[in-house]
């Protein structure tokens, strides 16, 4: 599955509170039965413009990864949660909503399929050139 939120939020202090992401996102794995496996990495990055900076972080979980941008200046965040197994997406959604007291957000959610009978060989994507 992988869990796509892009939001708006209403505290622009929340986006940039380096420590509170960090503690967020450290504790998101096990709040949705994720089992983290690296150190929790944020950092603030500064772009080219004055607006185009925020906060990045990312964590390792045995189920593969979960990483967010925040972008200050306008109050957004884009989530990734990326997992080779199944969660509560409404579960995720929801800690991720209150955390960051988000008041707009549109989710995808990606079902990866799992079965790769249905896939064409690698030599017929060799010759489609895709490989």
């Amino acid at each position: 599955m992988h869990l796509i939120i892009d939001g708006y939020g209403s505290d622009p202090r929340i986006m940039q509170d380096e420590p509170f992401l960090h503690e967020m996102l450290d504790t998101f794995p096990s709040s949705i039965g994720m089992t983290k496996i690296s150190e929790t990495c944020t950092f603030e990055y500064n772009g080219g413009e004055p607006e185009d900076w925020g906060i990045s972080g990312f964590v390792v979980i045995a189920e593969s990864h979960i990483s967010f941008h925040t972008f200050v200046e306008r109050c957004f965040v884009n989530m990734d949660i990326f997992s080779c197994r199944d969660f509560d997406a409404e579960k995720a959604t929801r800690y991720v909503v209150d955390k960051l007291k988000l008041t707009k957000i549109k989710c995808h959610l990606v079902n990866r399929d799992r079965d790769i009978s249905e896939y064409d060989s690698i030599d017929q994507i060799k010759q489609l050139q895709l490989v």
